[in-house]
């Protein structure tokens, strides 16, 4: 029997794309991470990504097309159950509708070497960081050169129904996002959020719906998400800091003015 050489290679691209999210998102650490918001390269006016999730029909989150406007084979059954006026069609349909999730390029305090990681958060922080950005007293807090740092604090549930809790505290000094040109270079070539969290197909999220509602009829195979890997030691420093300053500043400026 000949090897499927296509399922070998949609089985090899599944990989890399969750060695592709493992590299390139970021989770709070239990404790206080310290942060900074840049913008993100490839829509400058806005860094807040809005993306909306299939969490409960696949074996894996999937992205749905309704974040660019497009048909959703999933949202669509939704809206009939909701329509049937029966009251446990109309849960069901609630319940399999995509829900959104913002995220936003950062870096990492003491990891910047890194480069741009995503992180993603709920309701809860997406209004206070608005809130934070719409307030004159604070100004661009994703300003390259001087806009503000953010800690984060998180402490993970202990009992059983229990959530977890992030709260954030906005430094009160600007300050530049880096000073080491290397570092800039990393934020200015940062990665595409589709390139981590692709657009599915309007045939695949059928599939995903057919599977969900007849699960005998389903793959074994589990995506599974690995943890990040340890951080590396930040780069050492080689140049004044007023001429990094200086080269940093030219390099955003080449890209954002």
């Amino acid at each position: 029997m000949a090897l499927n050489l296509d399922a070998i290679k949609a089985k090899l691209n599944q990989l890399n794309k969750t060695d592709d999210k493992k590299q390139n998102i970021w989770k709070p650490e239990e404790g206080k991470t310290r942060i900074r918001i840049v913008p993100y390269v490839h829509r400058k006016d806005n860094p807040f990504l809005e993306l909306y999730f299939h969490y409960d029909i696949a074996k894996r989150s999937m992205l749905s097309p309704i974040t660019f406007g497009n048909a959703d084979p999933i949202v669509e059954f939704a809206e009939k159950l909701k329509k049937t006026g029966d009251k446990d069609e109309w849960i069901m349909g609630r319940k399999i509708e995509p829900k959104m999730r913002t995220y936003v390029p950062v870096i990492v305090r003491g990891r910047e070497n890194e480069g741009v990681k995503f992180w993603g958060f709920g309701k809860q922080i997406y209004t206070e960081l608005l809130q934070i950005c719409s307030d004159e007293d604070y100004g661009d807090i994703t300003d390259l050169m001087s806009g503000r740092d953010i800690d984060v604090e998180f402490t993970p549930a202990v009992t059983k129904g229990e959530f977890p809790k992030t709260s954030i505290r906005v430094k009160p000094n600007a300050q530049p996002a880096t000073e080491d040109k290397a570092i800039a270079e990393k934020i200015l070539n940062q990665p595409v959020i589709t390139d981590i969290y692709p657009e599915p197909t309007y045939e695949e999220l059928e599939k995903a719906l057919a599977e969900w509602m007849n699960p005998e009829n389903a793959d074994t195979d589990v995506a599974t998400n690995s943890t990040p890997e340890a951080p590396e030691a930040p780069a050492k420093k080689s140049a004044p800091a007023a001429n990094k300053v200086e080269d940093v500043a030219s390099a955003f400026n080449d890209l954002f003015n």
